[in-house]
């Protein structure tokens, strides 16, 4: 089966009709290739805006596209997906990120009333599978593209980058560099009703230490130093939507601070550690 590789670029535009922003889709770019990932064929094509009229400053600087292109040469958005349903027909999706599936989930919602994608039939999250490859998953923050790029020794050029086609030849290249057919494709799903609870699930921060969700077998800290179980010496306490208290090491008798956040995914909650001897810095919710 082969591969489409797919990115967008949208601009922020307010509807008078949902009385809210749309992530309105001005341009689609892609690459495919065969399962072998030897390149086929590319697509490109901007996107006439029918929700704002204008490109924000920060979209068009960013791209490089103007006004007068999206409008003399860009075709409406349901032009354009036709277009790419034509192309990608029977082909695995791949996109650096959701955040494209759910900005052509919005532009789909938004122009049929319905938020599924007609040419979604299995899909991969070739960040996600990145981050396994390079072992650069960080609940924290998650891989760019470009810094994907970089660890990965692939040059790019800047001035280039953040158009829709260069940047779905740039997530091939990162595709080339780690690919591994079978660990590839257990990261390949269906698009199926669950994908789309998955995709559009809220995560959510738990801040209440009697949440029924925590387990609270796993409230407890490990001394850095001796590598054995510590002592609590507080209650925990919410501080930043974390949990903090005190915990001693009954080896070597160093006082510390042991930090937890949990959120709570559609797979579980996730669970998450920290010790420090001081205040910490301020947290990211």
């Amino acid at each position: 089966m082969d591969l489409v590789i797919l990115d967008l670029e949208w601009n922020g535009s307010y509807s008078k009709k949902v009385h809210h922003y749309v992530n309105e889709v001005i341009e689609f770019g892609a690459v495919k290739v065969g399962d072998d990932l030897k390149y086929k064929d590319s697509f490109s094509m901007l996107v006439k805006p029918e929700i704002g009229k204008k490109l924000s400053s920060h979209i068009a600087s960013l791209t490089h596209i103007t006004n007068e292109e999206l409008f003399e040469e860009g075709i409406s958005f349901m032009q354009a997906a036709y277009e790419f349903i034509k192309f990608s027909e029977d082909c695995v999706i791949l996109t650096w990120g959701t955040s494209d599936i759910l900005t052509l989930m919005d532009n789909f919602n938004y122009f049929t009333l319905d938020s599924k994608i007609p040419f979604l039939k299995k899909y991969c999250n070739l960040q996600e599978y990145c981050e396994y490859q390079l072992d650069a998953h960080n609940p924290a923050a998650q891989l760019g593209l470009i810094n994907c790029a970089e660890m990965l020794g692939i040059k790019s050029d800047e001035e280039e980058l953040h158009r829709a086609c260069t940047d779905a030849h740039l997530s091939l290249e990162c595709l080339r560099r780690t690919f591994d057919k079978e660990k590839f494709s257990e990261y390949v799903c269906d698009a199926d009703d669950d994908f789309y609870r998955k995709i559009t699930f809220k995560n959510k921060q738990i801040t209440d230490i009697n949440n029924p969700l925590i387990d609270k077998s796993q409230l407890y800290f490990i001394c850095d130093d001796c590598h054995i179980r510590a002592e609590q010496l507080t209650h925990f306490r919410v501080k930043n939507k974390n949990f903090v208290a005190k915990f001693r090491c009954p080896k070597c008798r160093k006082v510390f601070n042991g930090r937890i956040s949990m959120r709570l995914k559609f797979d579980g909650v996730t669970m998450k550690k920290k010790t420090y001897l001081n205040e910490p810095p301020k947290l990211e919710d």
